[in-house]
């Protein structure tokens, strides 16, 4: 299944139809690190990550299940050898703290964006993940929220996409 992001911040899969943030330089073909864009492309999910003290229930999905814990970070730094990957911290490169204390990676689909092999500079941490409240744009990842992300999730599996479109369908 490829689940469909309009550069107009919407996700479509199916009948369905919900609001997401993007990043906050919008969607780009060439992205960089740092340039705030949400990567152009069709990215396959690799798994799913959640904070179990945030969630009763871990989320119910047919794509790889794994929880975050306090010392999980994500290598951002393009000259380190782990850029681009999960890391525990504390880490010797700049990395992102995954245990975060607003509900943004409470629930995180990690997709396969510049990871085989990781390009310095090309962008880490592209995710797909919860939206803050007030759907303030992202770094470059997508989020939903919560509910929808998990109603998603339902439906997801080995081989599904999330493709993100450089213009909107007419």
């Amino acid at each position: 299944m490829d689940i469909v992001v309009s550069p107009t911040g919407w996700v479509t899969w199916g009948e369905r139809r919900f609001p997401c943030a993007l990043g906050r330089s919008g969607v780009r073909v060439d992205k960089r690190e740092g340039d705030g864009a949400t990567p152009v492309g069709c990215w396959p999910f690799r798994r799913v990550l959640y904070r179990p003290d945030r969630l009763a229930i871990a989320p119910v999905t047919r794509l790889p299940l794994g929880v975050i814990a306090p010392d999980d970070g994500w290598c951002d730094d393009p000259t380190h050898a782990d850029y681009n990957q999960a890391v525990k911290l504390p880490h010797p490169a700049s990395c992102e703290r995954m245990w975060r204390e607003d509900a943004v990676y409470d629930v995180v689909v990690v997709l396969k964006h510049n990871d085989s092999p990781a390009i310095p500079g090309h962008g880490s941490a592209i995710f797909l993940h919860v939206a803050k409240p007030e759907w303030t744009a992202t770094e470059g990842c997508v989020a939903l929220e919560q509910a929808d992300l998990l109603d998603l999730l339902r439906e997801c599996g080995p081989g599904d996409h999330l493709c993100v479109a450089l213009t909107s369908a007419s």
